[in-house]
């Protein structure tokens, strides 16, 4: 039987880091109440001529190297990004295969926001276990700041730009399998959460900051509960519970009603703030390059984000 495994990761972020000394100098806030609401204290931010497919393709440079794959051997691109670098087309995957010599590979985007690392997972995962295709590079890239309104206080300090990619591949171990992937969604929750379209003057994130909180704590502790009971696994079997990096807040209180202990959460806000997409790749790199993540690690991962949107996937770390 063929399986799907978490076979490597990478990631980059640009140079620039803006912290919240930035904000303090631009609007009414202060440090303090950056840090008590949210726990960023930096995050970092693209150059002007710094496309979100440049970011997704410095990511994937790394995560093919470390999968000991050749370029080649790649038949699936999945960019998941809100921030893309033309509204509809072409693709940022489709760049991103121009930009590493892939052509004629298949390669699309999915637009899941802060769960969208998640859905591409699932997606390779389904692609591999059919047979279809046998390496899937799958990507999560931001450019948020230019999504950004940085006038609009209540949503501008949280975001910053990065990018994380990572290769599934095919498997005949069960050992090494992606255990499960969970994804949902309700489009009734779409206004708690969006950038408006053509008509609007301004595209810039809009967010329902309180009833996002609210929705978000419950539904991924709900989400947690289901993919580790559906799978009989315990607290225990986790080593890395990786959440989606949107807020301190939410990171703890999830954190806290799942019961997972310090040594199992893994924290990445502070230096890089709400990547969407690249959040959570972003943080399996931070665990790999720090020696928290080893081969055969089993990870936890949990996001939320706008749509809306969720998911929970449960994997081991099949890298070396």
């Amino acid at each position: 039987m063929t399986y799907a495994s978490f076979r490597s990761i990478g990631a980059y972020v640009p140079s620039q880091i803006r912290n919240n000394d930035w904000f303090i100098q631009r609007m009414d806030t202060s440090d303090e109440w950056i840090t008590k609401r949210t726990g960023i204290k930096e995050r970092r931010i693209a150059a002007v001529d710094e496309l979100c497919s440049d970011l997704g393709v410095k990511a994937s440079n790394i995560a093919i190297q470390r999968a000991g794959i050749q370029k080649g051997d790649i038949d699936l691109i999945i960019c998941a990004t809100i921030s893309p670098d033309f509204f509809c087309m072409p693709s940022t995957a489709c760049i991103i295969g121009d930009k590493l010599g892939l052509n004629g590979v298949m390669a699309f985007d999915i637009s899941a926001a802060c769960t969208g690392f998640v859905y591409a997972l699932s997606i390779a995962k389904a692609f591999i276990e059919s047979g279809m295709k046998k390496n899937v590079l799958i990507i999560g890239a931001e450019k948020l700041s230019s999504i950004v309104d940085y006038t609009d206080r209540t949503t501008c300090m949280l975001f910053g730009d990065g990018a994380g990619a990572a290769i599934i591949s095919a498997t005949n171990n069960k050992d090494e399998a992606i255990v499960d992937v969970s994804c949902s969604a309700d489009g009734a929750y779409g206004d708690f959460l969006l950038t408006p379209g053509i008509e609007s003057e301004k595209h810039c994130m809009q967010m329902k900051g309180n009833e996002t909180f609210k929705v978000a704590v419950k539904t991924l502790t709900s989400d947690v509960h289901k993919i580790m009971e559906k799978n009989n696994y315990k607290n225990s079997d986790i080593d890395l519970f990786i959440p989606h990096q949107a807020n301190y807040r939410i990171i703890k209180a999830v954190g806290d009603a799942l019961e997972f202990e310090e040594s199992q959460k893994v924290l990445t806000v502070d230096k890089y703030g709400n990547t969407s997409s690249a959040s959570i790749p972003m943080a399996i790199n931070e665990c790999y390059e720090n020696g928290r993540l080893k081969s055969g690690s089993t990870m936890l991962l949990d996001a939320f984000g706008g749509g809306l949107t969720w998911g929970s996937a449960i994997a081991k770390f099949a890298g070396k």
